[in-house]
């Protein structure tokens, strides 16, 4: 099974290129965001108990995150591979995350790190913030904030995979072809 860890600071094109990775190589897309509203739509516990730290304006805790992707892997072990945007997100998910793949016999192919300069994520997400409606995405001071907390958080869960021989990044700036080819070697690379 192919499983990769797609990763990358806002703006940087993570859902269009991992919508075409999923047709290509014919493998799911999971956002960590659509697991956690299936969860809380379905109403499970675990749906329940993210729903409260939504409403509080918190981050859920790593247990609660790592038991979703947990029941999502269980639903779907007979998938070709997945890919995974926005988790694991802290060092701990990772290990729990590699726990989990191992119980299957399987674990983490790649992770994939598209790599875009700090001025082109802004420019994106300003100019995807006219249409978006969303407040986070017009003030260049919240976006800049967003990319400098997910570098800190990706660096560290970099390194977990940097020690395993699984951490590739890709140059993340240019057409979409473009970048879809460098993403493509690196997951024919790793297969």
């Amino acid at each position: 099974m192919l499983n990769i860890i797609l990763f990358g600071a806002p703006g940087c094109g993570k859902g269009t290129q991992a919508a075409m990775i999923k047709e290509k190589y014919n493998i799911n897309h999971i956002s960590t965001g659509e697991v956690i509203r299936g969860e809380i739509a379905r109403g499970t516990e675990l749906g329940k108990s993210m729903q409260s730290y939504i409403e509080a304006g918190q981050l859920a805790p790593d247990y609660i995150v790592i038991g979703m992707i947990r029941n999502y892997m269980k639903e779907h072990k007979d998938a070709a591979g997945n890919i995974f945007d926005g988790f694991p997100r802290t060092t701990a998910q990772a290990e729990a995350f590699d726990e989990i793949l191992a119980e299957d016999g399987e674990s983490v192919s790649v992770m994939i790190y598209m790599d875009v300069p700090e001025e082109e994520l802004v420019k994106r997400i300003l100019l995807r913030g006219k249409d978006s409606g969303r407040a986070d995405d017009a003030s260049e001071d919240v976006i800049r904030n967003r990319i400098a907390v997910y570098r800190e958080q990706t660096e560290i869960v970099a390194e977990h995979y940097t020690k395993q021989g699984k951490y590739v990044a890709v140059d993340g700036v240019g057409s979409m072809e473009e970048v879809f080819g460098r993403i493509s070697a690196a997951i024919d690379a790793a297969k």
